[in-house]
């Protein structure tokens, strides 16, 4: 009896993950831009009966689907215009032939949802826009069809060009990723961490499968099953810390470094990244060898200069005006603790942005691991995993 109500009061209690303050301003913050820049541009507060240009409470319910949720096939813009035109033109069509609220209400909420489905445009809100014109019939007979195209279909057509530009500036992606999108380095390939042997079509019926696909995107399942299978690997990785692959002796620059001896320190060890620390020990940032790449690319643009004359003039030590390590450093690179599981490790560097990871402790660097630590002791690791029996059959 007990574990029945244990049961009964968590599945009426919260299922969402907490989510931190900045999420939650930042959503709340998107709304608030978005519909005020619909009442500043386009629509009235007050009912507008000539062109129905004003606002109505189902724009509210969108705002929280694309700036709350814009990872959601729910909010994708296709979904969000034609999903709330869809229910408004069978509302308003349901309106003029059926005159009995008590009807005309259920009637258009579910010919809404049924028409939504069948276009492949699913919109919550839609539901409220089918609603909101079931129960307004003396707006329906001023406005009639155009009621479809204003308010709604422009109402939510602002609201999504709003959201574009919102989203990529806050760090979040919309419209969301498609499978096919070129990855980061501008190539078709899939990043390596989402090459899981599996086409768009195999994660579409897994997701009609589980019939999630009004829930979640193929790209967005392809990195959740990604993710899954570099957390379970680590896991098999076993008890191994940070601390106990990580490399000790470091070579360090100071933040005043050159470019030049930052070069010279990049061949005379062979290493792909160099940390830069402040005199009393405390982690500054990391240079990566891209970093002297893009930075004489830069400076090649600007001299109108081929690459290999903007290097050579960036490296050269005589040079009026040295390039200083800290200009530029990468600051806000992952980092780890010397007690964190090597598993987490494997999460920072498997999408292929990050080669190294520096190890803090109380804000001095005591170690870093890089891709060839990690290889390393994934590798010996491997070497502990018991042989199934059908394995060892075949040897």
């Amino acid at each position: 009896m007990v574990l029945l109500a244990k049961s009964a009061l968590k599945a009426i209690g919260p299922v969402i993950p907490a989510g931190s303050w900045v999420e939650a301003l930042r959503a709340g913050l998107g709304a608030l831009v978005g519909l005020s820049v619909a009442v500043l541009l386009v629509f009235s507060v007050q009912v507008d009966l000539q062109l129905g240009l004003y606002l109505i409470a189902p724009f509210g319910a969108s705002a929280v689907l694309l700036f709350a949720a814009p990872s959601s096939p729910l909010a994708q813009p296709w979904s969000t215009v034609v999903g709330s035109s869809i229910a408004a033109t069978v509302a308003v069509t349901i309106c003029l032939l059926v005159p009995e609220p008590i009807f005309r209400v259920p009637l258009a909420v579910g010919g809404a949802i049924t028409a939504m489905i069948a276009a492949r445009a699913m919109h919550p809100p839609g539901g409220a826009v089918a609603m909101t014109v079931a129960l307004s019939p003396d707006v329906v007979r001023e406005l009639g069809y155009w009621f479809v195209l204003s308010p709604v279909a422009l109402g939510t057509a602002v609201l999504v060009l709003v959201a574009i530009p919102y989203a990529r500036m806050t760090g979040r992606r919309y419209p969301f990723r498609q499978f096919d999108d070129p990855n980061a380095r501008g190539t078709v390939d899939h990043e390596p961490v989402e090459r899981l042997g599996l086409t768009e079509e195999e994660l579409t019926g897994i997701l009609t499968r589980y019939r999630q696909s009004l829930n979640l995107g193929v790209e967005d399942l392809a990195r959740l099953i990604a993710a899954a299978e570099i957390q379970a690997a680590g896991r098999r990785a076993g008890p191994l810390e940070a601390r106990d692959i990580m490399s000790r002796d470091l070579v360090t620059v100071g933040p005043d470094a050159t470019l030049t001896e930052v070069a010279d320190l990049f061949r005379r060890h062979g290493f792909t990244s160099l940390p830069v620390v402040a005199a009393d020990g405390n982690f500054l940032g990391v240079i990566f060898q891209i970093h002297l790449i893009r930075k004489a690319r830069d400076e090649g643009f600007g001299h109108r200069e081929r690459f290999s004359v903007a290097m050579t003039r960036l490296l050269d030590g005589a040079r009026d005006k040295p390039v200083l390590a800290s200009e530029v450093m990468a600051v806000n690179v992952p980092q780890t603790q010397p007690d964190a599981p090597i598993s987490s490790l494997l999460a920072k560097m498997a999408d292929g942005s990050c080669d190294a990871v520096p190890v803090l402790d109380g804000g001095q660097i005591v170690g870093i691991v890089t891709r060839t630590d990690l290889i390393a002791a994934l590798a010996r690791s491997s070497l502990d995993v018991p042989i199934a029996e059908d394995e060892a059959a075949a040897i």
